[in-house]
Protein backbone atom coordinates (compact mmCIF):
# COMPACT_ATOMS: atom_id res chain seq x y z
CA UNK A 1 0.00 0.00 0.00
CA UNK A 2 1.32 3.43 -0.98
CA UNK A 3 0.30 6.89 0.16
CA UNK A 4 0.65 9.63 -2.43
CA UNK A 5 0.12 13.35 -2.10
CA UNK A 6 1.26 16.52 -3.89
CA UNK A 7 4.76 16.22 -2.44
CA UNK A 8 5.41 12.50 -2.78
CA UNK A 9 4.50 11.56 -6.35
CA UNK A 10 7.47 12.00 -8.61
CA UNK A 11 6.71 14.27 -11.61
CA UNK A 12 3.02 14.51 -10.66
CA UNK A 13 1.76 17.64 -8.93
CA UNK A 14 -1.48 16.57 -7.32
CA UNK A 15 -3.75 19.34 -6.06
CA UNK A 16 -3.11 20.65 -2.57
CA UNK A 17 -5.02 18.76 0.10
CA UNK A 18 -5.40 15.60 -1.99
CA UNK A 19 -4.00 12.29 -0.73
CA UNK A 20 -4.18 8.94 -2.55
CA UNK A 21 -4.10 5.75 -0.52
CA UNK A 22 -2.97 3.32 -3.20
CA UNK A 23 -4.36 -0.09 -2.28
CA UNK A 24 -3.85 -3.58 -3.61
CA UNK A 25 -6.19 -4.99 -6.26
CA UNK A 26 -8.68 -6.36 -3.73
CA UNK A 27 -9.49 -2.78 -2.72
CA UNK A 28 -9.78 0.26 -4.93
CA UNK A 29 -7.64 3.30 -4.24
CA UNK A 30 -9.05 5.71 -1.66
CA UNK A 31 -8.75 9.42 -2.44
CA UNK A 32 -8.95 11.91 0.44
CA UNK A 33 -9.55 15.61 -0.19
CA UNK A 34 -9.10 17.89 2.81
CA UNK A 35 -10.12 21.54 2.72
CA UNK A 36 -10.71 24.36 5.17
CA UNK A 37 -14.31 23.35 5.86
CA UNK A 38 -14.76 20.00 4.13
CA UNK A 39 -13.11 16.57 4.15
CA UNK A 40 -14.25 14.08 1.51
CA UNK A 41 -13.30 10.52 0.59
CA UNK A 42 -13.75 8.97 -2.83
CA UNK A 43 -14.28 5.18 -2.71
CA UNK A 44 -13.87 3.05 0.41
CA UNK A 45 -12.29 -0.23 -0.74
CA UNK A 46 -13.36 -3.84 -0.08
CA UNK A 47 -15.07 -4.89 3.15
CA UNK A 48 -12.23 -7.09 4.43
CA UNK A 49 -9.92 -4.07 4.20
CA UNK A 50 -12.38 -1.69 5.88
CA UNK A 51 -10.54 -1.54 9.25
CA UNK A 52 -7.33 -0.61 7.45
CA UNK A 53 -9.21 1.98 5.39
CA UNK A 54 -10.51 3.54 8.59
CA UNK A 55 -7.05 3.47 10.18
CA UNK A 56 -5.51 5.21 7.18
CA UNK A 57 -8.25 7.83 7.20
CA UNK A 58 -8.03 8.55 10.89
CA UNK A 59 -4.26 8.94 10.63
CA UNK A 60 -4.63 11.48 7.83
CA UNK A 61 -7.64 13.34 9.27
CA UNK A 62 -5.95 13.84 12.64
CA UNK A 63 -9.22 14.03 14.61
CA UNK A 64 -11.11 15.96 11.93
CA UNK A 65 -14.44 14.42 10.90
CA UNK A 66 -15.09 12.92 7.49
CA UNK A 67 -17.89 15.01 6.03
CA UNK A 68 -18.55 13.34 2.70
CA UNK A 69 -18.15 9.89 1.13
CA UNK A 70 -18.49 9.46 -2.63
CA UNK A 71 -18.55 6.24 -4.61
CA UNK A 72 -17.57 6.38 -8.28
CA UNK A 73 -19.59 3.18 -8.74
CA UNK A 74 -20.91 0.40 -6.56
CA UNK A 75 -18.66 -2.56 -7.28
CA UNK A 76 -17.72 -4.22 -4.01
CA UNK A 77 -14.06 -3.17 -4.13
CA UNK A 78 -15.11 0.51 -4.26
CA UNK A 79 -17.84 0.64 -1.61
CA UNK A 80 -17.20 -2.28 0.76
CA UNK A 81 -15.94 0.07 3.47
CA UNK A 82 -19.02 2.31 3.35
CA UNK A 83 -20.81 0.60 6.22
CA UNK A 84 -17.92 0.92 8.68
CA UNK A 85 -17.29 4.55 7.72
CA UNK A 86 -20.97 5.38 8.15
CA UNK A 87 -21.03 3.89 11.64
CA UNK A 88 -17.81 5.70 12.56
CA UNK A 89 -18.87 9.08 11.13
CA UNK A 90 -22.67 9.20 11.65
CA UNK A 91 -22.91 12.82 10.42
CA UNK A 92 -21.14 11.98 7.16
CA UNK A 93 -23.12 12.23 3.92
CA UNK A 94 -22.86 9.45 1.32
CA UNK A 95 -23.37 10.16 -2.38
CA UNK A 96 -23.55 7.48 -5.07
CA UNK A 97 -24.24 7.45 -8.83
CA UNK A 98 -27.99 7.58 -9.48
CA UNK A 99 -28.47 4.34 -11.41
CA UNK A 100 -28.42 1.98 -8.43
CA UNK A 101 -30.00 4.25 -5.82
CA UNK A 102 -33.23 2.26 -5.57
CA UNK A 103 -31.33 -0.99 -5.14
CA UNK A 104 -29.31 0.52 -2.29
CA UNK A 105 -32.47 1.82 -0.61
CA UNK A 106 -34.03 -1.65 -0.71
CA UNK A 107 -30.63 -3.37 -0.45
CA UNK A 108 -30.93 -5.78 -3.35
CA UNK A 109 -27.61 -7.66 -3.32
CA UNK A 110 -28.51 -9.45 -6.54
CA UNK A 111 -29.21 -6.29 -8.53
CA UNK A 112 -26.08 -4.70 -7.03
CA UNK A 113 -24.08 -7.69 -8.44
CA UNK A 114 -22.64 -8.89 -5.11
CA UNK A 115 -24.40 -12.26 -5.25
CA UNK A 116 -23.73 -12.88 -8.99
CA UNK A 117 -20.00 -12.16 -8.56
CA UNK A 118 -19.67 -14.12 -5.33
CA UNK A 119 -18.42 -11.05 -3.48
CA UNK A 120 -19.38 -9.36 -0.22
CA UNK A 121 -20.55 -5.88 0.65
CA UNK A 122 -22.18 -4.92 3.97
CA UNK A 123 -25.37 -2.91 3.55
CA UNK A 124 -25.06 0.86 3.66
CA UNK A 125 -27.36 3.82 3.11
CA UNK A 126 -27.23 6.81 0.79
CA UNK A 127 -28.05 10.47 1.40
CA UNK A 128 -28.09 11.71 -2.17
CA UNK A 129 -26.95 10.91 -5.70
CA UNK A 130 -24.22 12.35 -7.90
CA UNK A 131 -25.51 14.20 -10.95
CA UNK A 132 -23.43 13.90 -14.13
CA UNK A 133 -23.09 17.30 -15.78
CA UNK A 134 -22.91 19.13 -12.45
CA UNK A 135 -20.06 20.25 -10.18
CA UNK A 136 -19.27 19.25 -6.61
CA UNK A 137 -16.97 20.74 -4.00
CA UNK A 138 -14.54 18.23 -2.49
CA UNK A 139 -12.16 19.75 0.01
CA UNK A 140 -11.39 23.22 -1.36
CA UNK A 141 -11.71 22.18 -5.02
CA UNK A 142 -14.58 22.15 -7.49
CA UNK A 143 -14.82 18.93 -9.51
CA UNK A 144 -16.87 18.17 -12.60
CA UNK A 145 -18.98 15.00 -12.48
CA UNK A 146 -19.06 13.06 -15.77
CA UNK A 147 -20.96 9.89 -16.62
CA UNK A 148 -18.52 7.15 -17.63
CA UNK A 149 -20.48 4.02 -18.62
CA UNK A 150 -18.79 0.88 -19.89
CA UNK A 151 -17.10 -0.96 -17.04
CA UNK A 152 -20.23 -0.20 -15.06
CA UNK A 153 -23.28 1.44 -16.67
CA UNK A 154 -23.64 3.92 -13.81
CA UNK A 155 -20.01 4.80 -13.10
CA UNK A 156 -18.82 8.40 -12.90
CA UNK A 157 -15.43 10.04 -13.22
CA UNK A 158 -14.38 13.35 -11.65
CA UNK A 159 -12.32 16.10 -13.28
CA UNK A 160 -10.70 19.17 -11.72
CA UNK A 161 -10.04 21.55 -14.64
CA UNK A 162 -7.55 23.94 -13.01
CA UNK A 163 -4.97 21.25 -12.21
CA UNK A 164 -6.39 19.01 -14.98
CA UNK A 165 -6.61 16.10 -12.56
CA UNK A 166 -8.85 13.18 -13.50
CA UNK A 167 -10.17 10.62 -11.02
CA UNK A 168 -10.90 7.87 -13.54
CA UNK A 169 -12.15 5.00 -11.34
CA UNK A 170 -12.03 1.85 -13.54
CA UNK A 171 -12.74 3.67 -16.83
CA UNK A 172 -9.02 4.12 -17.48
CA UNK A 173 -5.95 2.60 -15.88
CA UNK A 174 -2.39 3.13 -16.97
CA UNK A 175 -2.65 -0.26 -18.69
CA UNK A 176 -6.24 -0.84 -19.67
CA UNK A 177 -9.60 -0.62 -17.90
CA UNK A 178 -11.93 -2.74 -15.80
CA UNK A 179 -13.98 -5.73 -16.93
CA UNK A 180 -16.95 -4.57 -19.01
CA UNK A 181 -19.56 -6.20 -16.79
CA UNK A 182 -22.66 -5.42 -18.91
CA UNK A 183 -21.14 -7.54 -21.69
CA UNK A 184 -21.19 -10.54 -19.34
CA UNK A 185 -24.96 -10.09 -19.03
CA UNK A 186 -25.41 -9.92 -22.79
CA UNK A 187 -25.77 -6.12 -22.85
CA UNK A 188 -23.66 -4.39 -25.47
CA UNK A 189 -21.27 -1.97 -23.76
CA UNK A 190 -17.99 -1.97 -25.69
CA UNK A 191 -19.19 1.12 -27.56
CA UNK A 192 -19.78 2.85 -24.23
CA UNK A 193 -16.19 2.06 -23.22
CA UNK A 194 -15.02 3.69 -26.45
CA UNK A 195 -17.22 6.74 -25.84
CA UNK A 196 -15.86 7.12 -22.30
CA UNK A 197 -12.30 6.98 -23.62
CA UNK A 198 -13.26 9.70 -26.12
CA UNK A 199 -14.66 11.77 -23.24
CA UNK A 200 -11.46 11.39 -21.23
CA UNK A 201 -9.41 12.43 -24.25
CA UNK A 202 -11.60 15.52 -24.73
CA UNK A 203 -11.05 16.55 -21.10
CA UNK A 204 -7.30 16.51 -21.82
CA UNK A 205 -6.20 15.58 -18.29
CA UNK A 206 -2.63 16.23 -17.28
CA UNK A 207 -2.56 13.36 -14.81
CA UNK A 208 -4.88 10.57 -13.78
CA UNK A 209 -5.70 8.96 -10.44
CA UNK A 210 -7.08 5.52 -11.39
CA UNK A 211 -9.22 3.20 -9.33
CA UNK A 212 -6.28 0.79 -9.17
CA UNK A 213 -2.56 1.44 -9.55
CA UNK A 214 -0.45 4.56 -9.11
CA UNK A 215 -1.37 8.04 -10.32
CA UNK A 216 0.13 8.55 -13.75
CA UNK A 217 0.95 10.96 -16.54
CA UNK A 218 1.31 9.83 -20.16
CA UNK A 219 -2.46 9.93 -20.53
CA UNK A 220 -2.43 9.77 -24.34
CA UNK A 221 -0.37 6.59 -24.21
CA UNK A 222 -2.76 5.06 -21.67
CA UNK A 223 -5.76 5.90 -23.85
CA UNK A 224 -4.06 4.40 -26.90
CA UNK A 225 -3.30 1.21 -24.98
CA UNK A 226 -6.89 1.01 -23.73
CA UNK A 227 -8.28 1.45 -27.25
CA UNK A 228 -6.03 -1.31 -28.56
CA UNK A 229 -7.20 -3.61 -25.80
CA UNK A 230 -10.81 -2.72 -26.49
CA UNK A 231 -10.36 -3.49 -30.19
CA UNK A 232 -9.12 -6.94 -29.20
CA UNK A 233 -12.20 -7.57 -27.07
CA UNK A 234 -14.53 -6.37 -29.83
CA UNK A 235 -12.83 -8.70 -32.30
CA UNK A 236 -13.03 -11.61 -29.86
CA UNK A 237 -15.71 -11.26 -27.14
CA UNK A 238 -14.65 -14.66 -25.83
CA UNK A 239 -11.26 -13.13 -25.00
CA UNK A 240 -13.04 -10.59 -22.81
CA UNK A 241 -15.10 -13.32 -21.11
CA UNK A 242 -11.94 -15.27 -20.32
CA UNK A 243 -10.32 -12.11 -18.94
CA UNK A 244 -13.39 -11.50 -16.76
CA UNK A 245 -13.36 -15.06 -15.45
CA UNK A 246 -9.69 -14.77 -14.50
CA UNK A 247 -10.33 -11.46 -12.75
CA UNK A 248 -13.20 -12.86 -10.68
CA UNK A 249 -11.20 -15.95 -9.72
CA UNK A 250 -8.14 -13.86 -8.84
CA UNK A 251 -10.32 -11.55 -6.75
CA UNK A 252 -11.54 -14.55 -4.74
CA UNK A 253 -7.95 -15.66 -4.16
CA UNK A 254 -6.99 -12.15 -3.08
CA UNK A 255 -9.82 -12.26 -0.56
CA UNK A 256 -9.09 -15.74 0.80
CA UNK A 257 -5.32 -15.85 0.05
CA UNK A 258 -5.46 -19.64 -0.23
CA UNK A 259 -8.16 -22.21 -0.90
CA UNK A 260 -8.42 -25.92 -1.42
CA UNK A 261 -8.94 -26.57 -5.11
CA UNK A 262 -12.12 -28.55 -4.41
CA UNK A 263 -13.50 -25.61 -2.38
CA UNK A 264 -12.67 -23.24 -5.20
CA UNK A 265 -14.51 -25.49 -7.65
CA UNK A 266 -17.57 -25.43 -5.39
CA UNK A 267 -17.38 -21.63 -5.18
CA UNK A 268 -17.29 -21.38 -8.96
CA UNK A 269 -20.22 -23.79 -9.25
CA UNK A 270 -22.30 -21.66 -6.85
CA UNK A 271 -21.38 -18.28 -8.35
CA UNK A 272 -23.92 -17.23 -11.02
CA UNK A 273 -21.46 -15.40 -13.28
CA UNK A 274 -19.46 -18.61 -13.63
CA UNK A 275 -22.31 -21.10 -13.57
CA UNK A 276 -24.30 -19.50 -16.35
CA UNK A 277 -22.89 -16.47 -18.10
CA UNK A 278 -19.18 -17.14 -18.33
CA UNK A 279 -19.40 -20.88 -18.84
CA UNK A 280 -21.83 -20.36 -21.72
CA UNK A 281 -19.75 -17.63 -23.34
CA UNK A 282 -16.59 -19.69 -23.04
CA UNK A 283 -18.25 -22.82 -24.38
CA UNK A 284 -17.77 -24.75 -21.13
CA UNK A 285 -20.69 -26.95 -20.09
CA UNK A 286 -18.90 -28.14 -16.97
CA UNK A 287 -17.99 -25.42 -14.45
CA UNK A 288 -15.45 -27.79 -12.83
CA UNK A 289 -13.53 -27.99 -16.09
CA UNK A 290 -13.79 -24.22 -16.45
CA UNK A 291 -12.25 -23.86 -12.99
CA UNK A 292 -9.39 -26.20 -13.91
CA UNK A 293 -8.73 -24.22 -17.08
CA UNK A 294 -8.77 -20.91 -15.20
CA UNK A 295 -6.50 -22.21 -12.43
CA UNK A 296 -4.04 -23.45 -15.05
CA UNK A 297 -4.07 -20.00 -16.64
CA UNK A 298 -3.42 -18.30 -13.29
CA UNK A 299 -0.58 -20.70 -12.51
CA UNK A 300 1.04 -20.18 -15.90
CA UNK A 301 0.85 -16.40 -15.50
CA UNK A 302 2.38 -16.54 -12.01
CA UNK A 303 -0.76 -15.05 -10.44
CA UNK A 304 -1.16 -18.12 -8.21
CA UNK A 305 0.83 -21.13 -7.06
CA UNK A 306 -0.35 -24.69 -6.33
CA UNK A 307 0.80 -26.23 -3.05
CA UNK A 308 -0.51 -29.74 -2.56
CA UNK A 309 -4.30 -29.69 -2.77
CA UNK A 310 -4.43 -25.93 -2.35
CA UNK A 311 -4.01 -22.91 -4.61
CA UNK A 312 -2.33 -19.87 -3.05
CA UNK A 313 -2.45 -16.24 -4.11
CA UNK A 314 0.92 -14.73 -5.08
Amino acid sequence: MKIADSTSVQSIELPSGLTVFERGWLSSNNILLMGADNCALIDSGYCTHAPQTLQLLQGALNDRPLDLLINTHLHSDHCGGNSLLQSTYPEMLTLIPPGHAEFVKSWDANALTYVPTGQNCPAFHLNDTLRPGSDIQLGDLIWQIHAAPGHDPHSVILFEPVSRTLISADALWERGFGVVFPELDGVSAFEEVANTLDLIESLNPLHVIPGHGSPFVGVNEAIAFARKRLDGFIASPQKHSLYAAKVLLKFKLLEEQRMKIDELKEWVKSTPYFRATLAAQLGEQDSSQLTVDLIDALLKSGAAVAIGSEIHNT
